[in-house]
């Protein structure tokens, strides 16, 4: 997909004053591109009112750099990228589920486990009893957790509620994180995620109350940006998600789908028919999904986090994805049971050491990949003009390095919209 933003280095100063800031003396990982890591060894990047106004060649800039800025910033030698976007988390929540990690270590299944009542329905019945404040509390550290490494975009699910006070009660804690944060957050609605107990008899109605009645309200109070479903043998049925869809699609909402984990149920290439943004997971994934994806340009969201968990043996076919020029985003699926996963970094090294993506490909995968899976290529993901400051300065000499560190090493200074936050 083309670049949509303007040439960085076509952007002059600011037509009265100066523009906001000026870093200097970094190396830039600017992404401009859509093949590597659009190295500029002695780089330069500006900013204005929150947007990325120059990027490039120091020795290229218009003019002087007192002359530029307000503010000049020294890098002494960093490395600047683009900062994360986590497209895939669960992060709202209460309780955990660290009993069930223990019973599958003693070999019990997921499937087992859920059809047991635990699982999904387990965080679900601890996400009833928690006050709107009570969530918000327990969810926080989480989101600063991944702030701390640098994701200044979170997509936050619900699901965990399966009624719909709990639903709205989890959507407005996610909007909450990202006002408290100062980042972007992008929730999405998960109401055909588990079958919760009160409909244990009654499917096809509660299909209905999640498609013609939470759904709209939801949306209309401006809680909804995109719509997902676990469309497998121990979720929901391709035919219950085309509903949905159908529904969200009415509602002018984006889909996407837990798509393919356990079973190949056709999912992706269900997803791609309604132009989805992505299909996540895909261990599954057949040749016919993969063109689907490819021919209507679905993002394949890839989590590691939860394959190494469940102690998955079946990776996604990354080969396939990348001979059909699929884009390939990585994120964490942090939650509560199958990916309890807050880092981003984390996520980064086990792609490639589990899925043999390349260090380059899972820094596109966390920051342009992502930024397409959640709708947002033109706002996020490149050190481009026309894009929003939000980057990342690295006490290291090269990208590969951000995927060779197992876990959170080094930390990054973080910036939001040209502003650098504490992170601490």
């Amino acid at each position: 997909m083309p670049d949509p933003t303007p040439d960085a280095r076509a952007c002059s100063p600011p037509q009265q004053g100066l523009w906001d800031g000026l870093l200097l003396d970094v190396r830039l990982a600017t992404f401009a591109d859509d093949a590597g890591y659009g190295l500029i060894a002695d780089g330069a990047l500006a900013w204005h009112e929150g947007k990325i106004a120059w990027a490039g060649p120091a020795n290229t800039l218009p003019a002087p750099a007192g002359q530029l800025a307000r503010q000049i910033i020294h890098g002494e030698g960093t490395l600047v990228t683009p900062a994360f976007t986590d497209c895939h988390t669960h992060l709202v929540f209460a309780g955990d589920r660290a009993g069930e990690f223990e019973q599958r270590l003693q070999g019990a299944s997921y499937e087992a486990i859920a059809r047991a009542g635990g699982g999904i329905m387990s965080t679900v019945r601890a996400t009833r009893q928690a006050s709107e404040d009570e969530l918000l509390a327990a969810s926080l550290p989480r989101a600063r957790a991944l702030l701390a490494e640098g994701v200044t975009c979170i997509e936050i699910k619900s699901g965990y509620g399966l009624d719909l006070a709990s639903e709205r009660r989890m959507l407005r804690v996610a909007r909450r994180i990202g006002a408290d944060l100062g980042i972007r957050v992008r929730t999405t609605f998960l109401g055909l995620h588990a079958l919760p107990p009160e409909f244990s008899n009654r499917r096809a109605d509660y299909v209905s109350v999640v498609c013609d009645d939470w759904l709209p309200r939801l949306a209309d109070e401006g809680l909804v940006d995109a719509v997902d479903a676990f469309c497998e043998g121990i979720g929901f049925s391709p035919d219950e998600v085309r509903r949905c869809f159908d529904r969200a699609g009415e509602l002018g909402l984006p889909v996407k789908l837990h798509a393919e984990q356990l079973s190949n149920l056709d999912g992706a290439a269900l997803t791609a028919g309604y132009r989805g943004l992505s299909a996540d997971h895909l261990e599954w994934l057949s040749a016919d999904g993969i063109q689907t994806m490819a021919a209507n340009g679905t993002v394949a969201v890839l989590l590691p986090g939860a394959f190494y968990a469940l102690r998955d043996t079946r990776p996604p076919p990354v080969a396939g994805l990348r001979q059909a020029g699929v884009p390939m985003a990585v994120a964490t699926d942090l939650n509560p049971g199958t990916s309890p996963l807050p880092s981003i970094r984390l996520a980064m090294n086990m792609a490639c050491t589990l899925f043999r993506l390349t260090p380059e490909e899972v820094l596109r995968g966390a920051t342009v990949a992502a930024a397409r899976a959640l709708g947002l290529e033109a706002e996020r993901g490149r050190l481009v003009a026309g894009q929003r400051a939000d980057f990342l300065l690295w006490n290291l000499d090269q990208p590969a390095a951000l995927a060779y560190w197992i876990g959170a090493y080094p930390r990054p200074r973080v910036f939001v919209a040209g502003a650098e936050i504490d992170t601490q």
